[in-house]
């Protein structure tokens, strides 16, 4: 209400000084008016010392969103503070010679207040732009460049932005010393390029195990202005679908038919093609990473390079202790919390990375020679802590990701890691939304240039900090605090996480009625020592048929099978219950408690044989 006033008041006041001008027969009432609003600027200005931020760091924060939260927040307050007092000095000099142009002539007074005033306005505005692109320089060479936390974003890499033997990448713990440079980075992303280029297929599959291979074969097809197509496996179905959309190629260390290999090209003998740079341009540059949907089928959700090279606002201290420690992770990099921790902001930030992803707690105790970021998931964290592992770290920071970690293994993790883990909650189509400790409380707080609301259904939206990205809803239930912070309660959807791999519960049911073996499906997440999928299914007359006299055991190991050519095994269903009908309500709807009794300890267990059997 006070900005309305004041903008009232600033809007009238030329009409009021007309009107005063006409009311007394001359000028002199008008003479006033430049020295009212350099009066007025000053004590805006000035004022807002009294009352901070100053007036030009909340310009700062309105037109650069990223700002909040990085690590170039200090620094910047600090410049608009003395820009700030600048201009209220200006403001001070500036009403005191138009206030004595009053008494001059009216030629005198116009000079003055309707040029040389402007002229100086203009140089002043003029200076302190070019000082402040030598300032925001700096800033980037310091701090990383604007909305980027980090120094060196994939976009804007070239072949002399680091020295040739700087490391990028280490095999097994850093102290052994296998390492990849930006020498290696070079040549490797230029025989990649020699090998995508020729080819006229746009849309290329990569999965690559190796995050070095990952990293250069990303690059190298953004390079060559190729759409990076991220599968969440190499199940040959979910491949053949994702080829089948449009047609694809496919690049890959794995054994994909067909695919072009990443280890072959880089071990190409002979010279290597030229290390010519090639830019990336990052809103044009656009990949797809696939996951589970609650639609019943993987859907590939479109990025643009450019959403991931803005700083969402990182605590500054996680800035300083990311580029203090190397950077391990346990998590895959074909969705998005791997692809963000593992490549892009290691790259980014000049931090080494680790070529090989832990797979087990036991690899852990090796990473003793160095301090380390370890980005993981809960179900490796209650692994590690169940596993009887005393590998306590060197000063680690571990950050957990991709389902829920429970408070007891958080703080078990303390104990034989020698870290509280950080918890951080994003979403494949938005990435990093929020983080905690889970000591400190149940509440989620929202990277520094993140929004979040509630819509209808009680399920939390998210407000990102890009001005051509709508706000994204998700199936997560919250309740958002008064200070922005919010608390999660439970899924909206059928999508859950096993093992930090996305599921989606109707999809594994809508795989086992594709197969024609099945009337009726219904899959549920149980937990005992670890969390698990479990089936419940209605066999098919064809079904029926099919197993008449197999033991059960063999059923069982069909439908592993048969849903391993689209899923990983670990979120496969690991109990499988046959029955003559699943439980509904008078709706027709599945009970979902009584599924669950279907896999309590005493139920029946019998395979449908010859006479159908049942539970």
């Amino acid at each position: 209400m006070k900005k309305k006033l004041r903008f009232a008041l600033s809007f009238l006041a030329a009409p009021a000084a007309a009107l005063l001008c006409f009311r007394f027969k001359g000028l002199a009432p008008a003479k006033w008016y430049p020295v009212a609003v350099s009066g007025g600027m000053f004590f805006l200005f000035a004022g807002s010392f009294l009352r901070p931020p100053v007036i030009i760091f909340r310009f700062a924060l309105r037109m650069d969103r990223t700002i909040r939260g990085s690590g170039r927040e200090k620094p910047v307050e600090r410049y608009c503070r003395k820009v700030t007092l600048l201009w209220c000095a200006f403001f001070l000099v500036n009403g005191g010679i138009a206030a004595a142009t009053v008494f001059q002539s009216n030629g005198a007074w116009l000079l003055y207040n309707g040029c040389i005033s402007y002229i100086l306005m203009g140089i002043l505005f003029l200076g302190e732009f070019m000082v402040r692109q030598t300032v925001d320089k700096n800033l980037r060479r310091e701090n990383g460049p604007p909305g980027v936390p980090g120094e060196l974003p994939i976009s804007r890499f070239t072949p002399a932005s680091r020295p040739a033997d700087a490391i990028l990448c280490y095999d097994g713990a850093y102290a052994d010393g296998k390492y990849q440079t930006w020498r290696d980075f070079l040549r490797d992303t230029a025989l990649l390029r020699a090998a995508i280029a020729p080819s006229p297929q746009t849309r290329w599959i990569l999965y690559a195990d190796d995050y070095w291979h990952f990293l250069t074969a990303f690059v190298a097809l953004l390079q060559c202005r190729k759409q990076p197509l991220l599968p969440p496996s190499t199940a040959a179905a979910l491949i053949a679908g994702i080829a089948g959309e449009g047609g694809a190629a496919a690049l890959s260390d794995q054994d994909i038919p067909g695919a072009v290999s990443i280890p072959q090209t880089l071990a190409a003998s002979g010279e290597a093609p030229s290390a010519e740079h090639i830019p990336i341009n990052p809103v044009e540059s656009v990949f797809m990473i696939y996951t589970s949907g609650s639609t019943g089928k993987p859907k590939g959700i479109p990025h643009r390079l450019v959403e991931f090279e803005v700083d969402i606002g990182f605590p500054p201290e996680w800035v300083a202790a990311w580029r203090a420690r190397k950077n391990a992770v346990t998590v895959n990099q074909h969705h998005i919390y791997g692809l963000v921790f593992s490549i892009i902001l290691p790259f980014t930030l000049g931090v080494p990375f680790r070529r090989k992803r832990l797979e087990r707690p036991e690899e852990l105790p090796a990473l003793a020679d160095t301090p380390y970021m370890i980005f993981t998931s809960p179900a490796f964290l209650k692994r590690a802590v169940e596993s009887g592992l005393d590998a306590k770290l060197r000063d680690p920071w571990i950050v957990a990701s991709g389902g829920f970690l429970p408070q007891e293994i958080a703080e078990k993790t303390s104990r034989v890691l020698g870290a509280w883990p950080i918890d951080i909650y994003g979403s494949t189509e938005g990435s990093g939304i929020a983080w905690r400790q889970s000591k400190d409380g149940p509440q989620w707080r929202p990277f520094s240039s993140i929004k979040v609301s509630t819509n209808e259904a009680g399920c939390l939206v998210i407000h990102l900090p890009f001005p051509n990205v709508p706000p994204i809803p998700t199936g997560d239930l919250a309740e958002v605090l008064s200070d922005g912070r919010f608390i999660l309660k439970g899924r909206a959807d059928s999508i859950v996480k096993i093992e930090e791999k996305r599921v989606s519960l109707t999809e594994v049911e809508a795989r086992i009625m594709e197969s024609g073996l099945a009337q009726d499906a219904a899959v549920i997440p149980l937990e005992d020592r670890r969390q698990y999928l479990a089936a419940a299914i209605v066999l098919s007359s064809e079904g029926k048929e099919r197993f008449a006299g197999k033991e059960k055991h063999e059923i069982n190991q069909f439908w592993t099978g048969y849903l391993q050519g689209y899923f990983e095994g670990a979120v496969t269903p690991k109990k499988w219950r046959y029955v003559e009908r699943l439980p509904e309500d008078a709706q027709g709807k599945k009970q979902r408690a009584e599924i669950e009794a279907l896999f309590a300890p005493g139920a029946l267990d019998d395979a449908p044989g010859a006479g159908g059997g049942g539970v």
